[in-house]
């Protein structure tokens, strides 16, 4: 059906069968007019490679590399980029979606413009996923340092339960602030490195420097003192850039797989940052913990004596810091990802 449709500049004349840009007409054969229309009807969801040979190219045997060609040839006009796209991105070995906001301008069914409502579910989506995927790296550290920790300790279960309930409720906060700072691109509409690093960082921070003051101000208000380098603000905002420059290195990429080894990547590359300033994640602040108090029963030597250490040394600094790192940027964009596959948004 005819209409006219509109987005970043551009305006779509199915009836006229033409594209503008700032009313000045672009040239376009017309096969690849049909498909980018086909893809703006249905802004926001995957167009499979069959539907473009079935209603573009109607039945006519063409290869693979025609439609390559069609829509390599619709980015060049539209000023797009196919690593970094703004109008049409590609699903690998499935098809394209076209990922700008579209207002339909008269005419026509209604189209899946991207609103307000849109972007605020977006955001929603994306910030929860990634709590949840936080929320998962938590479970599993928990589940190791509190086996750990229970086969050195009198009441090993009590000890398992806490040590688990206390990573996962950390690692849950830490990946909210994160992923929610994160997911403001989808009501900005920004995909840059610079964005989703920036903001991963500011809610890292944010987080990391809240909990360290408040974690402080309950040791000493309960116990009369307060270890001083547990986790806290530049853990965070390293951790939060990290996972920021994963999340932009993995959204593109379109494989689970890909992608979450983009965000481990960058996830480690925290972590070795972190130890060098002389920071501490997870198990380092169980370590301070235990040294602060040694009237408690928190004992985690087993993990350091895999690494032929007695105690908290340097290479068990780096390995656990490291895997603490990779592990949490990993889960927490790998959530993001999976979220937007469910729901077809975009970041």
């Amino acid at each position: 059906m005819a209409a006219r449709f509109a987005f970043e500049g551009f305006v779509l004349d199915t009836e006229e069968r033409r594209l503008l840009a700032d009313d000045r007409a672009v040239d376009l054969n017309a096969r690849y007019l049909d498909a980018l229309a086909l893809m703006v009807r249905d802004c926001g969801k995957l167009v499979p490679k069959d539907r473009f040979l079935d209603e573009v190219w109607r039945g006519v045997p063409v290869t693979d590399e025609a439609l390559t060609q069609c829509i390599k040839t619709l980015r060049r006009k539209l000023g797009d980029d196919a690593s970094r796209p703004k109008f049409i991105e590609t699903v690998p070995k499935h098809g394209y979606r076209f990922i700008a906001p579209v207002q339909l301008l008269e005419g026509g069914a209604p189209v899946r413009a991207a609103d307000a409502d849109d972007r605020w579910r977006a955001f929603t989506m994306i910030g929860a996923a990634g709590t949840v995927g936080g929320a998962v790296a938590g479970v599993v550290g928990g589940l190791v340092y509190g086996f750990a920790a229970a086969s050195q300790s009198v009441g090993a279960l009590s000890v398992l339960l806490v040590l688990l309930c206390v990573t996962l409720l950390v690692a849950a906060i830490g990946a909210a602030g994160v992923s929610f700072a994160i997911a403001t691109a989808a009501l900005a509409r920004t995909r840059s490195w610079q964005w989703l690093t920036l903001a991963g960082a500011l809610g890292g921070l944010f987080v990391g420097a809240f909990g360290k003051l408040f974690g402080h101000d309950s040791f000493v208000l309960l116990v009369g003192r307060s270890p001083g380098g547990i986790t806290g603000g530049t853990e965070g905002l390293l951790l939060g850039a990290a996972v920021g420059l994963g999340a932009w290195l993995a959204f593109p990429s379109g494989s689970l797989r890909r992608g979450t080894a983009f965000a481990a990547l960058t996830g480690a590359a925290a972590g070795v940052v972190i130890v060098l300033l002389g920071g501490r994640l997870m198990f380092g602040s169980l370590e301070l913990l235990a040294a602060a108090f040694p009237g408690s029963r928190l004992r985690l030597d087993p993990l350091p004596g895999m690494f032929g250490e007695a105690g908290f040394g340097p290479v068990t600094s780096f390995a656990t810091t490291i895997v603490e790192g990779a592990l949490f940027s990993a889960s927490v964009v790998g959530a993001m990802m999976l979220a937007r596959r469910r729901f077809g948004e975009n970041l």
